[in-house]
């Protein structure tokens, strides 16, 4: 698993999406409750970009309808989404936010 520089950790907010590009591979690093996690940034249901939304209980909501997806899974938990969105692994190298894009989960 390869991991490449996503952003410093000192340039996330905590709960304020930042979308990032690997080779044009859209993704949404997001600090809360105290870690980082790093999620495809386009909805399933809708071409939306989920860094456009809100953070709250370690799941990402989709502005245009609402749903919102588990930081930790990609899961959908509500209509009128209902296919998950790849996670990527992420790690912490003093302020450096990596990210592995190679190998979803």
């Amino acid at each position: 698993m390869s991991f490449v520089r996503a952003c410093a950790l000192s340039e996330l907010e905590e709960d304020t999406p930042k979308r990032v590009e690997f080779d044009g591979l859209p993704v949404s690093v997001v600090r809360t409750e105290g870690e980082v996690f790093a999620i495809y940034d386009i909805c399933s249901h809708a071409n939306v970009s989920l860094s456009e939304g809100e953070v709250e209980d370690c799941r990402i909501e989709c502005w245009l309808h609402g749903s919102s997806f588990d930081l930790r899974t990609g899961k959908p938990s509500g209509l009128p989404a209902t296919r998950p969105v790849p996670v990527y692994p992420v790690k912490i190298e003093g302020d450096d936010v990596l990210v592995s894009v190679t190998q979803e989960s």
